[in-house]
């Protein structure tokens, strides 16, 4: 048994975008600016985020706003799909408990 829960804490690089996907089941997207290291050799990484069902229907959407610091946990997987100019890229995707 493997386990896969993360944890980060980072600034929301967008408004959150909510998706009605069945009449019972909403989606709430946002990509979330985690930094990483420090000093000169601080980076930023990118997890795009996905809160579903009840929680992303609930009232804690209307904080989720463009800057706004916010801790998530959840499951993290890496998604790889062809750009537009057709090469092949990858993103990491957490999906928020």
């Amino acid at each position: 048994m493997s386990l896969n829960v993360c944890t980060f804490s980072g600034r929301l690089g967008k408004d959150v975008a909510t998706k009605q996907i069945t009449p019972d089941n909403t989606v709430a997207n946002f990509p979330l600016a985690v930094d990483v290291g420090y000093g000169d050799k601080k980076e930023t990484l990118w997890l795009n985020c996905a809160l579903w069902g009840k929680r992303a229907q609930g009232g804690l959407i209307q904080y989720l706003t463009k800057g706004q610091l916010v801790g998530v946990s959840g499951n993290i997987s890496l998604r790889k799909y062809q750009g537009e100019d057709g090469v092949e890229k990858s993103s990491l995707e957490m999906r928020v408990s």
